[in-house]
């Protein structure tokens, strides 16, 4: 699935420098690293802060992707439930893993604080539910993290809290964690690049690779040069089938979709979601949004499996967010633009290696902008051979998805319609 120009708030907002020129020749390193969004930066800083040569390849610019693309929530965990990790890997190990991503905020706020990134960071999330059995599974989720995970910020609120918080009558209950938060994604990929770059990594953008040739050397090939180094790692998410046809069929690209209000004004953006907070319900199909620091609502709550936009970007997630702020019939869309989540059939994440020297990252399945960094300083790690966090990662087993290469799309599609029936459901 191709990526298509977006006529998105986040590339309108951010200052991008010059471009970064292609590869050309041939280059040798210690570690080549391919894709520029925030896994493929913070693997790439990670690893010169080590010590390492590291050279950084880029099909497009830095952040074209998913990390400069997505709804900029800061949340710890997956998109897969607890217990699947827990079913494979054991409490113990599901507990780890849960806490490699509270660290993924508190990397998060390093970065930001020790390279000056200016991002719009801000603390404070919330899940919504919106139907009774919502309401309890927020509840039950709020006794598992504490009870199972030590992690005790979310605060449940009732119907009247979230009100007061969020000016909707969709929700009857809320989950707020002061510990969450949001950003501009992509100003925060733009960051980590340029932190990247500044420790010495030599990145090229514009540079697609064509060829990937496995052994002691991992060679890897652009239309106008070649990098050769005894290790690489594979950041680029569903980029990744380009190389191996195993990579390929364990994860599925699908779109989401993003709109930007025309500014509406301090007071009314604010009478809309107080204390700055970032908003997101837990349906399957989810809703999510938040205030952008010019006093616009971003929205985003669209997703194609099928990998088609028939309905059109801007009506259709418009009219979602009108279910929720029936309030901004009046206001224009000025910005509407997608991106694609990768997904594996259990949504955990997918890490691992090809060969003893070739790692590769993929799944973030929506979880990108904080589980994509942690998983940086970890593949980083295991590079220079402590490899026990990435290891956990690794023994999560995957399932290709069904169909095949060819007939996947239309299974998923069929399946997901049974998930978009529960969210009707009572």
């Amino acid at each position: 699935m191709k990526l298509t120009p977006a006529k998105s708030w986040y590339e309108a907002t951010a200052a991008r420098a010059a471009p970064l020129p292609a590869l050309a020749g041939t280059v040798t390193a210690d570690v080549c690293v391919v894709g520029g969004g925030i896994a493929g930066c913070s693997a790439a800083l990670h690893l010169a802060e080590r010590g390492y040569r590291v050279v950084l390849l880029e099909a497009e610019r830095i952040g074209y992707g998913a990390s400069g693309r997505s709804g900029g929530q800061l949340i710890p965990g997956y998109a897969c439930m607890p217990a699947t990790l827990a079913a494979q890997l054991g409490k113990a190990d599901a507990r780890r893993l849960w806490d490699f991503t509270v660290e993924g905020i508190d990397l998060i706020r390093d970065r930001v604080e020790r390279h000056g990134i200016d991002c719009d960071l801000a603390w404070g999330h919330l899940h919504v539910a919106i139907k009774p059995r919502q309401r309890e599974e927020l509840r039950a989720w709020q006794r598992e993290l504490a009870d199972e995970y030590d992690y005790r910020s979310p605060q449940l609120l009732e119907r009247a809290a979230v009100e007061e918080r969020v000016a909707s009558k969709r929700y009857l209950a809320g989950l707020l964690d002061h510990s969450a938060g949001h950003c501009h994604p992509l100003k925060f990929a733009l960051g980590l690049g340029a932190a990247a770059h500044a420790a010495g990594v030599q990145v090229f953008e514009g540079s697609r690779v064509t060829q990937l040739v496995q052994g002691a050397t991992v060679t890897l090939r652009t239309e106008s040069g070649e990098v050769r180094a005894p290790q690489a790692v594979l950041c680029a998410n569903i980029g990744h089938g380009d190389f191996s046809r195993a990579l390929a069929r364990k994860t599925l690209g699908i779109a989401s979709y993003v709109v930007a209000t025309e500014p509406l004004g301090a007071a009314r953006a604010e009478a809309l979601i107080r204390d700055n907070l970032a908003v997101a319900d837990i349906n399957w199909i989810i809703d999510y949004y938040r205030r952008s620091t010019d006093h616009r609502l971003l929205f985003g709550g669209r997703v194609s499996y099928s990998g088609i936009d028939p309905l059109g970007t801007e009506r259709a997630t418009r009219q979602r967010m009108l279910g929720v702020f029936p309030q901004l019939a009046d206001v224009r869309i000025e910005y509407a633009w997608g991106g694609i989540i990768d997904i594996a059939m259990n949504r955990a994440p997918h890490f691992g290696r090809l060969a003893p020297n070739l790692y590769f990252l993929q799944g973030f399945a929506g979880h990108g902008m904080v589980l994509a960094g942690i998983a940086g300083r970890i593949v980083a790690e295991a590079v220079a051979g402590q490899a026990e966090r990435f290891d956990l990662y690794a023994r999560i087993r995957h399932r290709d998805f069904p169909g095949g290469l060819a007939l996947r799309r239309p299974a998923l599609v069929l399946a997901m319609l049974w998930y978009r029936l529960r969210d009707l459901m009572p």
